[in-house]
C-alpha cells in the first residue's frame, strides 16, 4: 500500500512538474541546507615553534592607549557592480597600547662638577611596542555571506592597519613629545640625589 502511494506521488511530479523546475528546486534546497542546515564547529590549536631570549636596553617613558574602530567590508562584483547577498561586513574595535621611549645604550651623560652642569646627549624617541589587547574586542556589526569569505591574510592586514592607525593617532597627539619630557624628568630624578638640580644645570641635546 505504501509503495503504491509513493508511485502515485512520483507520477504526479513527473506529470505536473517540468524537469528544469525539479533541478531548480534541488539547487534551492541545497543552498538552503548550506545556509541553515549545516552546523558550525570551531577548533583551534597552537604550539611554540621558536623561542628566543635577548637583553633589552630600552627606556620606555610614555604610553598611549587608543580604542580603534575598524570596518572590514568585502563583496563579490561583476564589472564594478556589487552582487546582492554576497557582502561580508564586520565593524569592531580593539584597544591598542603604544609605548614610546629610547634605546638606553644611546644615551650619554657628561657631568662637569667644576661648571656644575649635567649634559645629556639623547637619541630621538621612537615607538618601542604596539600591542592589541585581544580581550578588548567589541563587535558592533557582523554580517557574513556564504559566498564571500574573509581570509586569514586579509584579516591580518586589517589588524595591521588598525595598529598603524593607532600609532599614527598617538604620535599626532604628542606621544613622542611626551616621551621626551618624561625622559628628562626621569633622568633628572635618577641623578638628583648626587647632583642636586638646585645646584647643577641640566641640559638635553637630541640627535637630528
Amino acid at each position: 500500500m505504501e509503495e503504491k502511494k509513493e508511485n502515485k506521488i512520483w507520477l504526479f511530479i513527473k506529470k505536473h512538474i517540468k524537469p528544469k523546475t525539479i533541478v531548480y528546486i534541488v539547487i534551492v534546497l541545497a543552498i538552503a541546507g548550506l545556509a541553515f542546515g549545516v552546523g558550525k564547529e570551531f577548533n583551534t590549536e597552537s604550539k611554540t615553534t621558536k623561542l628566543g631570549f635577548e637583553d633589552i636596553g630600552e627606556l620606555a617613558t610614555q604610553v598611549a592607549y587608543c580604542s580603534e574602530v575598524n570596518v572590514t567590508d568585502e563583496s563579490r562584483d561583476i564589472y564594478g557592480i556589487k552582487i546582492p547577498f554576497t557582502q561580508t561586513k564586520y565593524v569592531y574595535s580593539y584597544d591598542v597600547e603604544i609605548k614610546a621611549g629610547f634605546d638606553f645604550s644611546d644615551i650619554t651623560c657628561d657631568i662637569n662638577e667644576n661648571n656644575k652642569t649635567v649634559s645629556f646627549t639623547m637619541p630621538q624617541p621612537k615607538i618601542l611596542s604596539n600591542e592589541i589587547d585581544l580581550d578588548s574586542l567589541k563587535v558592533y556589526h557582523e554580517a557574513e555571506s556564504i559566498f564571500t569569505n574573509i581570509t586569514l591574510d586579509e584579516n591580518n592586514k586589517a589588524l595591521q592597519s588598525l595598529k598603524e592607525k593607532a600609532e599614527q593617532d598617538s604620535i599626532d597627539n604628542g606621544l613622542l613629545d611626551n616621551a621626551k619630557t618624561n625622559a628628562e624628568e626621569l633622568l633628572k630624578n635618577f641623578l638628583s640625589n648626587e647632583y642636586d638640580p638646585e645646584e647643577y644645570s641640566y641640559s638635553f641635546k637630541y640627535a637630528e
